[in-house]
């Protein structure tokens, strides 16, 4: 009994000291309304185009280096998922740049996970990009699932790094499996079929650019709508085409490219009618 009371002392003494040293004001967290969401819209995806010890280093500011993030997937055997930045603050990962829809700076409303992977290299036969091990989007998948179910993110806020700041991004990268992540229902994937059939009909007729910077905008690029062949909006048809036509990346306003934009966007597992 002594030592019950004893430890009883103890926990009430060290609870007293942890009280004392919380400042501010006293408030009462009783109550609470259903008229609250959370403030994140969008959830961002990045590579890091380095190995796990020294994006650790990077992603906790060792280097010198501000970039933060909410979550690193590392690539070893067994995949292991760090949490650094609490996802109710803000992490340096999008970029002040960023923008997606009407939203701009997307720090202060998405949550950033990097995913341990070189990235690429330019070599003599052209540019090779390092593949994702199937155990790493196993790992992934289900934590994508949680922070969209949590945070009530809509699949076509699910975006890489270079959809929202294309002018200066390329990740995550040429071989990231968005197509796995649309069959799981996380991402929307263009039409196919609708693609197939209209692939021909743009091969005939190729519209002008200022068609391809509207398509993009609708989807939610951040382009320029100038009906010029500028450098930028090169560089968002290279986002796009990254993200949609891995196969083929190079900028071009091609028949198959226009397609796809074309098409309407589909959700796995949502109702057939419910084309974004």
């Amino acid at each position: 009994m002594n030592l019950l009371l004893n430890c009883l002392v103890a926990g009430m003494f060290a609870l007293g000291l942890l009280v004392g040293c919380v400042s501010g004001p006293g408030i009462d967290r009783w109550l609470s309304t259903p008229d609250q969401r959370s403030r994140v819209k969008y959830l961002v995806l990045h590579y890091t185009v380095t190995d796990t010890p020294q994006s650790v280093r990077i992603l906790t500011h060792r280097t010198g280096v501000e970039a933060s993030i909410h979550y690193l997937l590392s690539n070893d055997d067994k995949p292991v998922i760090y949490g650094i930045v609490d996802e109710s603050r803000a992490a340096y990962q999008a970029g002040g740049d960023s923008g997606w829809k009407t939203d701009r700076n997307l720090n202060n409303i998405s949550i950033g996970i990097e995913i341990v992977n070189p990235g690429w290299v330019d070599g003599p036969n052209g540019r090779t990009w390092t593949p994702y091990p199937e155990k790493q989007i196993d790992t992934l998948i289900p934590l994508i699932k949680d922070i969209m179910a949590r945070h009530h993110i809509a699949p076509d806020n699910v975006l890489g790094h270079a959809d929202v700041a294309p002018q200066r991004k390329q990740d995550p990268g040429a071989l990231f499996p968005w197509k796995r992540l649309a069959a799981e229902g996380i991402v929307p994937w263009p039409d196919e079929s609708v693609a197939a059939v209209k692939r021909a009909r743009y091969k005939a007729a190729l519209p002008n650019i200022a068609w391809f910077q509207r398509k993009l905008a609708a989807i939610g690029y951040v382009v320029p709508r100038d009906g010029q062949p500028s450098q930028a909006t090169r560089n968002v048809l290279i986002a796009f085409q990254t993200h949609y036509r891995p196969s083929k990346i190079d900028g071009e306003p091609d028949a198959e490219t226009a397609a796809l934009l074309d098409s309407p966007m589909r959700v796995a597992g949502a109702p057939a009618d419910g084309a974004r």
